[in-house]
């Protein structure tokens, strides 16, 4: 079905995506802070990102077909809704407990709002252009990683950890009010809800297609190095290498910059040959991960450059991967994003954390997830190719 492309739904989009990188990337500055303030260790506070993570991909298994019951708006502004209230919780906490519960919240919000984005873009753009349009708004939500920081170092320099809460409470109270008043309703007539909302069989059709899993699976290993890099960076930049707040807001930023200008060329090359995009996304993605370990971990060059290298593989891949995977359930796209995303969250989220008792420095254990793609890799280049990924 295709349904409106225009500016204001690509805004829309956007801001739905946005609020979860910008639940993590915001606070990030913050953390050493945050770590003296409640008397806690490092790993605790890294906690904070990945029980959001999981909470963001397990919500979804119920907001996905939610929004195949009662649509995308209502979802969304739910979601955005339990942000709110997450991020007043966070503000007034006390404890690093009552942090984690707060971050729970927030990541049951941020799920419903990323649900309901993926299901848009299938609702709207259809299955060509579904995979160009993800890579477009990893694009845009790439200049959170850039912008955020900077700003999230400004507030805890300025005003403490807190207002780090108060601004995400600020940005969702504007967003809810955006969404209510400027979103027109995309779920097709004819999409197919059927079952008690916890009767995870519907998911069964996406379990068994090949060709989903192994997409899906991709952005999993994927995203998984990427959480590793981002809850990693900030202590060991910061505490290992010893250096300063607005060198490691700078090092991040050029990070950012080179995956937002990979994320508007990426679409050009997945319009043309989704599988060989995927192909060199990944051959970047893995050859990062080699250099990483080959590479004496002594300074921040060493520890940035290969990150530079994935980041641009990264979003080769991404588009590529979930776009093949929706095709095969336009019917069923608000499921289907879901699934994509509990694997993307919560199962990077799991694998990042199964790896944390190795007790590997973060360049290595980033390394190790970088090279967790290779299977993936060997099989785009197998006879198996054909079933497991399409060119369209």
């Amino acid at each position: 079905m295709q349904h409106r492309t225009s500016k204001s739904l690509i805004f829309i989009l956007a801001l739905l995506v946005i609020f979860c990188p910008l639940g993590i990337d915001l606070y990030l500055p913050a953390f050493v802070d945050m770590q003296n303030a409640l008397s806690v260790s490092e790993a605790k506070i890294q906690q904070t990102v990945s029980v959001y993570m999981l909470a963001v991909g397990i919500g979804q298994l119920i907001a996905g077909p939610l929004a195949d019951k009662y649509g995308r708006k209502p979802i969304a502004l739910a979601g955005i809704s339990l942000f709110v209230i997450g991020a007043l919780v966070a503000t007034l906490a006390q404890t690093w407990e009552w942090v984690m519960a707060a971050r729970v919240l927030q990541g049951l919000g941020a799920c419903a709002t990323f649900v309901s984005a993926f299901a848009i873009v299938r609702d709207s753009f259809g299955h060509k252009g579904s995979g160009q349009m993800i890579t477009y708004l990893n694009g845009i939500v790439c200049f959170i990683p850039a912008l955020a920081p900077i700003l999230g170092a400004w507030l805890t320099v300025e005003f403490g950890w807190r207002s780090n809460f108060v601004f995400l409470c600020a940005f969702a109270v504007l967003g809810l009010v955006v969404i209510f008043l400027t979103f027109k309703e995309t779920k097709p007539d004819d999409s197919i809800y059927q079952g008690h909302i916890l009767d995870f069989r519907r998911f069964t059709p996406m379990l068994s297609s090949s060709k989903f899993m192994f997409n899906a699976s991709i952005t999993m290993v994927c995203m998984s190095a990427m959480l590793v890099f981002v809850v990693g960076a900030p202590g060991w930049i910061m505490s290992h290498l010893n250096m300063p707040m607005s060198d490691f807001t700078l090092w991040f930023a050029i990070n950012a910059f080179i995956s937002i200008v990979s994320s508007f060329i990426a679409p050009q090359f997945i319009k043309r040959n989704s599988r060989r995009a995927l192909q060199f996304g990944l051959v970047l993605f893995c050859g990062a991960g080699v250099i990483t370990f080959i590479l004496p971990q002594t300074d921040v060059l060493t520890y940035m450059l290969p990150m530079y290298i994935a980041s641009i593989g990264f979003a080769f891949t991404l588009g590529a991967a979930a776009g093949n995977a929706l095709a095969e359930f336009p019917k069923q796209a608000g499921t289907a994003s879901a699934l994509i995303g509990l694997l993307q969250m919560s199962g990077a989220g799991l694998l990042a954390f199964s790896t944390q008792p190795l007790g590997l420095i973060a360049p290595w254990q980033l390394a190790l997830h970088l090279v967790m793609a290779i299977p993936f890799l060997m099989l785009l280049f197998s006879r198996y190719r054909h079933s497991l990924h399409s060119t369209a």
